[in-house]
């Protein structure tokens, strides 16, 4: 048995949920999938997978260990598919992950466009706000905002996203319109709870990030509500600059102390380099990252 064929076992045995169970989808006896596992933590000198009577448990080593053999295959896969020519024409399932409201507002309709033009893809979409594993999970692009700790990644810079302070135009006409942010602490506001995020709010006063306690009576834990508040006229409220550029084009919300904004986040498009190389990345790579920095007006220069 050859070490691919192995890794091609082991990995569907990650998955469970049993030796049988991956012998039947695999149509190979289970014999040969016992045979595999073993062979691998022979070869490797390390225990793999814990079995009982009832179920199947990845050690430590052999939940990394699946994660390389996943890595490795999806890569000989990319590899034999340009080899053969299939990247000519984008085609098979594509996995992107965004923030949510910002790939509601901005990535979704960035992935139904492109699917219009390549008929032969299929993309599974995750709207979510935590930052997920691009290898770990088989995602093929992210976008994300903000600085990124993975050096590993390959990332196109599409635009940034800044910490804004509007109100309605009733409300600033009724009580006039701040000139510095120590007056937001005697006006009405609306602060966002958010888990991991301070309540306070951050400006850039005098050349250095500072936060302001607003004393905010009204507190909420969306940011989609935080902007009908201020839609209502309730009072000020801090949000990414991207949920409320609507509301700013349309006039309905006025952006106020913007000198005293601090340093805007990048927005990013997060790819593995190795897997660019498949056609239906490359060309989603490209697309996303034109579409995004012409939504974002973002001009990076030459690339």
């Amino acid at each position: 048995m050859d070490r691919i064929q192995e890794m091609t076992l082991f990995a569907a045995v990650a998955e469970g949920p049993s030796f049988a169970a991956v012998s039947r989808n695999l149509n190979v006896s289970t014999a040969t999938v016992t045979r595999a596992v073993a062979q691998l933590e022979a070869r490797l000198g390390t225990l793999l997978i814990v079995r009982t009577t009832r179920q199947l448990r990845l050690t430590e080593s052999g939940q990394r260990f699946a994660e390389d053999c996943r890595r490795l295959l999806a890569d000989l896969h990319e590899a034999e598919s340009a080899a053969a020519g299939i990247h000519a024409t984008p085609r098979g399932l594509l996995t992107i992950t965004a923030p949510q409201v910002f790939g509601d507002l901005h990535v979704t309709p960035v992935m139904t466009d492109y699917l219009s033009h390549h008929p032969q893809v299929q993309i599974r979409g995750l709207l979510m706000d935590r930052v997920a594993g691009q290898l770990e999970e088989g995602i093929d692009v992210s976008v994300r905002i903000g600085e990124l700790a993975d050096s590993s990644m390959t990332a196109i810079q599409v635009g940034v996203v800044r910490r804004m302070v509007c109100a309605s135009p009733d409300y600033l006409a009724t009580h006039g319109t701040p000139l510095h942010p120590q007056e937001l602490v005697e006006r009405e506001t609306v602060s966002v709870l958010i888990g991991g995020r301070s309540p306070a709010w951050t400006f850039r006063i005098d050349g250095q990030h500072q936060e302001l306690k607003v004393q905010s009576r009204l507190s909420l834990t969306s940011f989609t509500a935080s902007i009908h508040a201020a839609l209502d006229g309730w009072g000020l409220t801090q949000v990414p600059s991207y949920q409320i550029r609507q509301h700013l084009q349309a006039g309905t919300l006025r952006a106020v102390l913007e000198t005293f904004e601090v340093t805007p986040l990048p927005v990013y498009v997060v790819y593995v380099e190795g897997r660019r190389g498949s056609s239906k990345v490359r060309s989603f790579v490209d697309f996303c990252v034109q579409r995004l920095r012409e939504d974002l007006n973002y001009n990076a220069g030459p690339r």
